[in-house]
């Protein structure tokens, strides 16, 4: 996390460049931008900041005015990097040399879509993993060989710098840097807020090949939410495709198909979710949380917590427990 998140609110500066999309901003808005008074607390200091003082929106839909100068980008902790439509067209100079100085001094970046290329255009990418829309990913892999694209997941974590793939994921991408820095109970009352899935894991599949079921009663949301109810029993692959009425085989079609991930990732992933909301309400014995959350032992219980948050159990405990001072959400 950087310096300076626990002396005062983590600041969140957005860059905007010429022919920015607009949807992604509304995202970094929506997400660092907005007050939460629900929270009882300012969960960052967001600001946006372009490199002229007029600065026009993707086509020409609108024109940003009396926004902060690049100066504002050497001040922030996570900088948004800009997105544009015309990947082609090389980024500005100005806007490039405010991504690498804030790289070189520990800022953490945020890429939206093709925001990959701004930051591989910058240097940054190099050897690394990174995440960009999948229309784009031969373009960028001819234009950056050393990066290593990932081209069909939602978004990539590689620590300090974090690029999500399409428009929607970076609502995906900014709901698990909100978890990352404040915890999972915080990042599900933002998407509460939001109206938004809490919880999809950056490896699942960008491209759903059926957003919205020709058939109603294939919907998954009746099956998610009870096995959301029941995730302490010892509920499997096979228990879930019994509710459903499906087949193993079925099941796993459906949610390819709907949800772009398995049942058995949605439910591991729903699991941990559900370990670390028990952990930051202050329940400290290993064993119970492993066997409420459905993970059944500790040593389960460590690999998976460890593996979704980079934190064991007892240094997610410091950092979203109780005793860290924030309050718990009920």
């Amino acid at each position: 996390m950087p310096q300076g998140f626990s002396q005062r609110p983590h600041r969140v500066v957005l860059v905007v460049d010429e022919n920015s999309n607009p949807f992604e901003m509304s995202c970094a808005i929506e997400i660092f931008g907005l007050r939460r008074p629900e929270l009882g607390r300012t969960l960052y200091d967001f600001a946006l900041c372009a490199a002229e003082p007029r600065t026009r929106m993707r086509d020409g839909f609108f024109t940003l005015t009396d926004i902060a100068g690049l100066e504002a980008a050497e001040e922030a902790d996570t900088l948004v990097v800009p997105n544009r439509p015309d990947t082609a067209t090389p980024r500005s100079p100005r806007v490039l040399d405010a991504v690498r100085r804030a790289h070189a001094r520990g800022a953490r970046l945020l890429g939206f879509c093709s925001g990959a290329f701004t930051l591989a255009e910058a240097g940054l990418l190099d050897g690394r993993r990174a995440a960009c829309h999948w229309m784009w990913a031969d373009s960028f892999r001819a234009r950056f060989p050393q990066v290593r694209l990932e081209p069909d997941v939602l978004f990539v974590d590689d620590g300090d710098i974090l690029t999500a793939s399409g428009s929607a994921s970076a609502l995906d991408l900014g709901l698990h840097v909100v978890r990352r820095d404040h915890g999972a109970e915080i990042a599900n009352a933002v998407s509460r807020r939001l109206v938004f899935a809490a919880h999809r894991d950056g490896g699942q599949r960008q491209f759903v090949e059926r957003p919205i079921p020709e058939v109603a009663d294939e919907s998954l949301g009746p099956l998610l939410a009870w096995a959301q109810e029941r995730l302490g029993e010892p509920l499997t692959v096979a228990d879930l495709a019994a509710r459903a009425a499906v087949s193993p085989a079925t099941l796993h079609r459906r949610f390819q198909a709907q949800l772009g991930t398995t049942p058995l990732a949605w439910l591991t992933g729903e699991r941990v979710a559900l370990a670390c909301r028990l952990i930051e309400r202050g329940e400290e014995r290993l064993d119970v949380v492993a066997a409420r959350s459905g993970l059944g032992t500790a040593a389960n219980l460590r690999a998976r917590v460890r593996r979704e948050t980079g934190l064991s159990p007892s240094e997610y405990r410091r950092r979203f427990g109780p005793a860290s001072g924030e309050p718990v959400m009920a």
